[in-house]
């Protein structure tokens, strides 16, 4: 078994087939991603293939040492980091094959007006999980 992280991303990926943003979503539309989502980790927790999945809020800040005897640092020239990744899921498979299949299955969650985001998806594998990864 290899373990991946699969990322959802708010932006910096591909714009999805469904593109509108969360934000613009009716409560129903909102309530049935979600229900998507739980259903897909449950069937996955029944598999043995679920590890984990969270979903992020966009607000966050980045924090680096100060130095010895300084407090941190949480400004300066970084990256938007915190608008970019929305959550993750952390799914245990035996094959990459595998996570490639499920990771297209997520991304079809229902988005605006019902219909499937088919939103890209990031695929990373866990180092030391032995994971096999394709590459183009």
């Amino acid at each position: 078994m290899a373990r991946y992280l699969l990322l959802k991303h708010y932006r910096g990926a591909p714009a999805s087939a469904n593109d509108v943003p969360m934000d613009q979503w009716t409560p129903e539309e909102v309530s049935a991603h979600v229900q998507y989502m739980q259903d897909f980790a449950d069937r996955l927790e029944g598999t043995g293939e679920f590890v984990e999945s969270q979903g992020l809020s966009p607000e966050g800040t980045f924090v680096r040492s100060g130095g010895e005897g300084r407090p941190p640092v949480t400004d300066g020239p970084f990256a938007e980091t915190k608008d970019l990744i929305a959550g993750w899921m952390v799914i245990d498979v035996e094959t990459y094959e595998r996570a490639l299949e499920l990771a297209g299955e997520l991304s079809a969650a229902p988005g605006a007006g019902g219909k499937p985001i088919d939103e890209w998806l990031e695929i990373r594998p866990f180092l030391g999980a032995h994971a096999t990864c394709i590459t183009e």
